[in-house]
């Protein structure tokens, strides 16, 4: 018997005097022990049919059709989703650090869950908890049942939330997104944890996810949602490798491809660092005095040429953004930094103003990026009236022509940054860059919150841009598939040094490097 069933689920959400259609027609089943996943692009529906699962809608959400079984049990039954929730079927939640209560211990927020569906005392609970961290192998579990979320790692925090699942001994985990802001070596520990937690209690999986690499490695069967609707479902590998609807060969032709080109090794060098260091004092007693330093990057050299990207890549706080913001003279830093021939680290910061048109940040989380309260236009044209690059006339033509270069329309500058879609966004804060016509910019993460259909079409028009107007790339990120899509070069950074550097085929094909070696592993 199949341990959920899914049949003909729709549900709409009334917003105002509009209804929106979210799912439509939705059938699915998994069997025990089964990994299923649904796959789809941000807005697909995933995400409302795992809410609907898991009773959890909102109020301005019905549904007109569909039914739920659970064990043979009708969830659409008055208190019936309430009553399997947390024990018969438990939940991974996207972002595990707003999933969390910031207020409550790690052993309180664990302990609830056993407290609601298990008869034990407090020192069973405790002892407990201990065990079900130990078997998500967080490290010194014992140490961390007094800890807060904010004092845990993003996937110390992951495990957190898996063995909280795990608390009501559930039939069914769904895991939406359960890895998406993880670094890859770790996104690689949490699925394998996953699977052998599955392997060990026999657990059904609903896996929801928009990353294909994740859906290969770890589930039995696919279903594509576009629009509501599941569009093809079957096996896993039959579903990747004979696709029968037109939308999953999009989604897998959108998955990213090696670079091809490569760069002119005698262009003019935009950037060169020679020994770059960063360090931060460490402040303790009454008087605030420096106690100790984070040697946060350590003696990196590294130049980019015209037309060259070159690729830094390593897990959170290895160093990779400091030393981008370094760069731009951002953060203060000791060693050599060269901006198209001219030593600019000992510069005033009134003389290294005249410079910054010319060298641009575009950030990881575009949204968050973007001023709420200014127009598109206005956004784009703040530049241009900081270094008074032009007058107004000239500045709404320039606006203008910017936005059609990164494949929006003119009329879009009177809006505002939440009116848009993510990748929408990301090309906002990239013609912010662009109108200054820079020479150097550095893409922090630069796709990291998009669906991958969004970051082929973002890599593109980064791809087609610096083709363009040869542009130099510092591009950062975790994800070795964004970094070998757009760089020829690639430095490969722990704990603030670069433990491999080299040509980007060089690097991912033969590397030398045990650490390099664990980075590619994880993604391949």
């Amino acid at each position: 018997m199949s341990v959920l069933q899914v049949n003909d689920l729709s549900v709409f959400f009334t917003v105002g005097e509009r209804t929106i259609e979210a799912v439509r027609g939705v059938s699915f089943e998994i069997d025990r022990a089964e990994t299923f996943a649904l796959v789809g692009e941000s807005g697909a529906g995933k995400s409302v049919t795992a809410l609907s699962v898991m009773g959890l809608l909102p109020p301005r959400a019905f549904m007109p059709a569909g039914k739920i079984r659970f064990l043979g049990r009708d969830l659409l039954e008055p208190g019936a989703a309430q009553a399997i929730r947390g024990g018969g079927i438990a939940m991974i939640f996207q972002e595990p650090m707003t999933s969390l209560n910031p207020l409550h211990t790690v052993e309180k927020q664990i302990g609830e869950s056993l407290r609601l569906h298990k008869d034990l005392s407090q020192e069973e609970v405790r002892a407990r908890v201990k065990e079900l961290l130990e078997l998500v192998k967080l490290p010194e579990a014992h140490k961390r049942l007094d800890s807060y979320p904010h004092q845990l790692s993003g996937g110390q925090r992951q495990r957190v939330m898996i063995a909280m699942t795990l608390a009501g001994d559930p039939d069914l985990l769904i895991a939406d997104e359960p890895t998406t802001a993880l670094d890859v070596t770790i996104q690689a520990e949490i699925l394998d944890l996953l699977k052998s937690l599955q392997s060990r209690f026999n657990m059904s999986i609903l896996l929801i996810t928009h990353d294909l690499l994740v859906v290969r490695k770890t589930a039995d069967r696919v279903g594509v949602m576009k629009d509501g609707k599941i569009v093809e479902t079957g096996e896993t590998g039959k579903v990747f490798t004979r696709p029968e609807h037109e939308y999953t060969r999009y989604l897998l032709a959108s998955e990213l491809k090696d670079k091809g080109e490569e760069a002119n090794p005698n262009a003019v060098s935009v950037v060169e660092t020679v020994n770059l260091n960063v360090r931060f004092p460490l402040y303790k007693g009454l008087f605030r005095r420096a106690k100790g330093y984070i040697h946060a990057v350590r003696d990196i050299s590294v130049t980019i040429r015209e037309g060259q990207t070159v690729g830094l890549v390593g897990e959170s706080g290895s160093g990779k953004t400091t030393f981008g913001l370094a760069v731009l003279r951002l953060v203060r830093s000791s060693g050599t930094i060269n901006f198209r021939g001219m030593d600019i680290q000992d510069l005033h910061s009134r003389q290294v103003r005249p410079l910054r048109k010319e060298m641009q940040i575009i950030f990881q989380d575009p949204f968050a990026s973007l001023n709420p309260r200014l127009t598109v236009g206005q956004i784009i044209g703040e530049g241009l009236a900081v270094h008074g690059s032009a007058d107004a006339a000239e500045r709404e033509v320039r606006i203008g022509s910017t936005l059609r270069e990164v494949g929006l329309t003119e009329d879009m500058a009177g809006r505002y940054p939440h009116e848009f879609s993510g990748g929408q966004r990301q090309r906002i804060c990239i013609a912010r860059t662009l109108v200054l016509k820079p020479k150097f910019l550095v893409l922090d993460e630069p796709t990291s919150a998009l669906d991958m259909s969004v970051q082929t079409q973002i890599l593109a028009l980064l791809r087609d841009l610096q083709e363009r107007y040869s542009l130099a790339y510092l591009i950062i990120s975790h994800d070795l598939r964004v970094v070998r899509a757009l760089s020829h070069e690639i430095l490969v950074i722990k704990d603030g040094a670069v433990v491999e550097h080299g040509p980007s085929e060089k690097v991912l094909q033969s590397p030398e490097h045990p650490y390099t070696r664990d980075l590619i592993r994880a993604v391949y």
